[in-house]
């Protein structure tokens, strides 16, 4: 029988292999995240919002490559997006690894009933265009 080892997590979703430490802090500079419900895609029509996210803030502007004009960052954490189930979870990960970070509330989004037959309405406000 095989021994197996998990990693214990204190938050669910966390990345327990995310650069997160203390270094940062150590090194002078500040690491901001930003915590946000990403917005859903064109192709998707469910309302269902899965996840938050945290990512970090880019430190320095990204430069343009000079020979094939790519544009690069030196900046590792820019690379590290961590999923989260709640927002209170995402919060907590920020605060217990000392991270500073912003919250951004998603925007309500505004429910438009409509149907096929009101195409066809009589008191339609732009009238039938064939």
């Amino acid at each position: 029988m095989v021994a197996r080892k998990f990693w214990v997590l204190q938050v669910a979703g966390s990345n327990p292999a995310a650069p997160t430490s203390t270094i940062g802090r150590r090194l002078g500079t500040v690491m901001t995240a930003r915590i946000y419900q990403p917005t859903r895609s064109a192709m998707q029509s469910g309302e269902a919002k899965d996840n938050w996210l945290l990512e970090y803030e880019p430190e320095k502007p990204r430069e343009i490559e000079p020979l094939m004009g790519w544009t690069s960052s030196s900046d590792m954490r820019s690379q590290v997006k961590l999923k989260f189930d709640t927002k209170e979870e995402a919060v907590a990960y920020a605060e217990r690894n000392g991270i500073a970070y912003r919250v951004e509330e998603p925007k309500p989004v505004a429910v438009k009933i409509l149907s096929y037959s009101d195409n066809f309405a009589p008191n339609r406000t732009i009238p039938w265009s064939h």
